[in-house]
């Protein structure tokens, strides 16, 4: 059987050298990620990192939760593990992270979603960002977005100058919904960024392809990690081992092919060019009547009573219904009465709400809005203008996954990664 194994193993991996593509040089990388919040599947694309930490000069690991309880306690316990099992991962590969090289570039970011404004205070991780991406360096720094963006729009309102030494693969969908005010911060200020804005594509990795939430049921985890090293019984701990891994086509990207081309096939997916961020204003509830892409940004803008109360302070909410949970997305007074609000829906649904507020004579209300399943969508007046250098999933109807746009881009690749990923994962085996 052992054999058998083996010999499966061999196959695997000759196939997927024939399909991955070799990688002009060696990329400076920074994660920007949430671990340790509500959702665990950072968790799994860290382990991922941190066995093939030979493959990327790894200059920094940034807690951003724009949500939830992530810290840099999650990021040292991973690494933790990792030093557990490197001996072993050493005996099969040269150059893996030293673990105390990667505590030693752990930095806390900013905790909790930015004000309207898009930007609040320095934070460890936001200096760390602006320090790394000033390195002199032949190279730029890619920051690849796991969470929030709220220590990259800050780092970018801190320091202009590092627009043009870094480069960002971020994974939106949920994240860009939790981070509104910051993605509309580097939208509107910073449009000539180098930036690959990835909200749905990477859902073709893990994802029934008519439901992006759920994960696609395998046997990966019991023959291919289960019991493998501490990183293998950990594993089991996180969607009781089945493979979610919405962050690793961040990783993939950086491993397969140039990076500087991201219309190409890769492993992290194919993207296209886009001019506009969609972006939409109203001024007043909406109704089933009304109609956006999902992930567009929506503001609403309201008149009340003038208020005693610093501007871009969070005085009412707009409620929304998830699963079985209401979630509670903060308003800001803006000063002389005007109030707005800006909500990004991750997926096509009708969307319920209601607006709250404990201010008198403010007027609450509640309205709905259809969200289609094409982004960006037709343009609008108030669209956020990009420059040369925006890239998103692609809109070939030929490359949707059920209802996942751009899916197949990445599903594609599934086998050949996960087989690669089998190999460490061997290694580890006792």
């Amino acid at each position: 059987m052992t054999k058998h194994i083996l010999l499966l193993l061999f196959v695997l991996s000759t196939m997927t050298l024939a399909a991955q593509q070799p990688v002009p040089v060696k990329p400076r990388i920074l994660i920007s990620t949430d671990i340790g919040g509500t959702d665990p599947d950072d968790n799994q694309s860290m382990a991922h990192l941190l066995m093939y930490s030979d493959r990327f000069h790894i200059e920094g690991l940034v807690s951003s939760p724009s949500y939830g309880n992530g810290s840099t306690k999650e990021i040292l316990r991973m690494i933790g593990l990792y030093e557990k099992d490197l001996p072993q991962l050493r005996k099969h590969r040269n150059g893996l992270a030293s673990p105390d090289y990667l505590r030693s570039v752990t930095r806390q970011g900013h905790r909790g979603n930015a004000p309207y404004i898009g930007y609040a205070e320095a934070s460890e991780g936001s200096e760390w960002i602006i320090r790394c991406a000033r390195k002199k360096s032949t190279q730029p720094l890619w920051i690849l977005g796991w969470g929030g963006l709220e220590d990259l729009a800050q780092a970018l309102h801190d320091a202009p100058d590092i627009q043009d030494k870094i480069r960002v693969y971020w994974i939106g969908g949920p994240n860009k919904k939790w981070s509104a005010n910051s993605y509309a911060y580097i939208a509107a200020n910073f449009p000539n960024i180098w930036f690959i804005e990835v909200n749905s594509s990477y859902y073709g990795f893990f994802s029934n392809n008519d439901s992006p939430d759920s994960i696609r049921s395998t046997n990966y985890y019991g023959h291919c990690i289960q019991a493998r090293g501490y990183l293998g019984k950990d594993f089991k701990n996180y969607y009781k081992g089945e493979v979610k891994m919405g962050d690793t086509p961040s990783l993939l990207y950086m491993m397969d092919g140039n990076p500087s081309d991201p219309t190409r096939e890769s492993w992290g997916g194919s993207f296209e060019k886009f001019t506009y961020s969609p972006r939409v204003i109203f001024n007043r509830t909406t109704t089933v009547a009304d109609t956006v892409a999902f992930c567009t940004v929506m503001e609403f803008h309201f008149q009340g009573p003038v208020i005693n109360l610093r501007p871009d302070s969070a005085c009412f909410y707009m409620e929304t219904i998830y699963k079985n949970n209401i979630q509670r997305w903060p308003g800001y007074y803006l000063g002389n009465g005007e109030y707005a609000l800006r909500y990004i829906p991750k997926q096509a649904e009708v969307v319920n709400y209601r607006f709250t507020s404990g201010v008198a004579g403010f007027a609450s209300g509640e309205g709905r809005i259809v969200v289609t399943n094409n982004w960006p969508g037709k343009p609008h007046a108030t669209d956020y203008q990009l420059g040369a250098n925006w890239f998103t999933d692609k809109a070939d109807l030929s490359l949707y996954d059920g209802k996942i746009q751009g899916g197949k881009t990445i599903l594609k690749w599934r086998s050949d990664i996960l087989s690669d990923w089998a190999k460490r994962w061997s290694w580890l085996a006792k």
